[in-house]
């Protein structure tokens, strides 16, 4: 057997990496197939030649429709949607891993129905896929992205170095991981730093915010918070969100999938609804930002507190800093529906249907 992952942004790696893992342990041949960008070119190379990855790269879908057939794989893995789905041969399977827990209505688009399977997270999504796709494979796997903080089968994942990063490791560790849009940088201020001084700062953006033109305002933003001793600014090769995840004791964002990422841990997490907002979702056009997000997960959006306001940001991570447990109920119940089992398993059961191909064996 042959299985390729298409690595159409870096950010789909986290998920990939232990799925590929465990199809190792098993013999099976894997490659990654990766989309060239001028841009960003020196960085992908430096993760691939880190993460020792068998990789190809492809510079249209054409080469890699092409690549896919010279290869002859038996599985291709995506993370999102793609438009080489009509080109493949016949005999190649598709399967959708997605990259996140998904926060946006996007999620549930048809064009991410059209694989083989799909490899889901938790029970609610698994339900409402099904009721609005009942022709779909679905196979609840949960989200294989967390094996690695949570199981030894695919080593220890190594936190991130707070002393090596210069920081303080007697302080407590705050995880700021803004997404590119809509986003709080832009709300942050210059001296946030300055103002949070008895916490170590770690800021991972989206990967989106260092390779994208219109993003170069949150960059600008980010280089004025790097010159706090206490502050590290994650670099754009520093792709994986985990091993921030590991070492700090709180996380601070938007609507993000790191917040359920980072809820499944049992860490508390603080929700910032300050956001800067384009001109053509603002004022009577703000529907258009309801319409982008997932309405149906505002029921899970009581995993922690809410800040309407930076100026109020400080008072309630300092709550949340002394009261770690207060939403420990609210993140267990959206760890259970979301992600669904915490066993450290996920990327084996996904193994197990791309091999055997049944569902019974592999439902998390």
């Amino acid at each position: 057997m042959k299985v390729l992952f298409n690595v159409a942004h870096l950010y789909y790696l986290p998920q990939y990496l232990p799925v590929w893992n465990e199809l190792k342990k098993r013999g099976v041949s894997c490659l990654f197939i990766f989309h060239k960008d001028t841009e960003m070119m020196s960085i992908l190379s430096a993760v691939i030649k880190k993460e020792v990855l068998p990789s190809k790269w492809v510079a249209t879908d054409l080469e890699a429709v092409n690549l896919y057939q010279t290869e002859k794989a038996d599985w291709i893995i995506f993370g999102d949607s793609t438009s080489q789905l009509g080109r493949l041969p016949d005999n190649v399977r598709t399967a959708l891993l997605y990259h996140g827990i998904g926060v946006k209505s996007c999620y549930y688009d048809a064009d991410l129905m059209e694989m083989n399977v799909r490899f889901v997270e938790g029970e609610y999504r698994l339900r409402e896929l099904r009721r609005r796709y009942p022709g779909a494979t679905l196979i609840g796997a949960g989200f294989a992205k967390l094996d690695p903080l949570l199981s030894t089968d695919h080593g220890k994942m190594s936190p991130f170095d707070l002393v090596a990063a210069g920081l303080n490791p007697n302080r407590p560790t705050l995880l700021y991981a803004p997404t590119f849009y809509p986003s709080s940088i832009e709300r942050m201020p210059s001296d946030w730093p300055k103002r949070f001084g008895n916490y170590n700062l770690i800021v991972k953006p989206h990967f989106f915010t260092f390779c994208k033109a219109r993003y170069r305002y949150q960059r600008k933003k980010m280089k004025s918070w790097s010159g706090y001793n206490n502050t590290y600014i994650a670099r754009p090769e520093e792709y994986s969100l985990l091993p921030f995840m590991a070492s700090s004791d709180l996380l601070i964002s938007e609507a993000s999938s790191a917040f359920f990422e980072f809820a499944a841990l049992d860490k508390p997490i603080v929700w910032c609804d300050f956001l800067k907002l384009r001109w053509s979702y603002r004022g009577p056009f703000r529907y258009r930002f309801h319409i982008r997000m997932d309405q149906g997960m505002e029921k899970f959006h009581n995993i922690g507190p809410h800040v309407e306001k930076f100026r109020d940001l400080k008072k309630v991570v300092d709550q949340q800093i002394r009261n770690p447990d207060q939403y420990h109920q609210q993140r267990k119940q959206s760890t259970k529906w979301l992600l669904g089992s915490m066993d450290g398993h996920a990327s084996r059961r996904i193994v197990d249907y791309l091999l055997f191909g049944s569902e019974t064996i592999c439902r998390a």
